[in-house]
């Protein structure tokens, strides 16, 4: 069965846990290149939540991960302080490469 595990400041991924995720507590962009590379590592994985701030701060982290386990489904979540529309760049583009349109547009 694939795991689900939120990562990112511990305030803001609390709450999963209460809805089965196991929570990896990361406050900054060390700590997250250290988690997402061992999670990276393990092949029963099927969704990682990540915090937008912590995303932001550690790109490269977010890539490397998604290249060496490309069967688990990594997304960005807006924190308290709402979105930064990261996410939505990133789906953008890749909709953009995916297809050759930039079908959503720029905003």
């Amino acid at each position: 069965m694939s795991r689900a595990i939120a990562v990112g400041e511990k305030t803001f991924i609390l709450g999963f846990k209460g809805v089965g995720f196991e929570i990896e507590p990361a406050e900054n962009a060390e700590a997250v290149g250290t988690v997402l590379g061992a999670l990276s590592r393990e092949r029963d994985i099927g969704l990682v939540l990540l915090t937008e701030t912590m995303a932001a701060e550690n790109a490269e982290a977010v890539a490397n991960f998604r290249q060496m386990n490309p069967a688990a489904i990594l997304t960005v979540i807006p924190t308290h302080k709402g979105s930064a529309r990261a996410s939505f760049e990133e789906m953008r583009k890749a909709v953009e490469r995916s297809i050759g349109v930039d079908m959503l547009g720029k905003e």
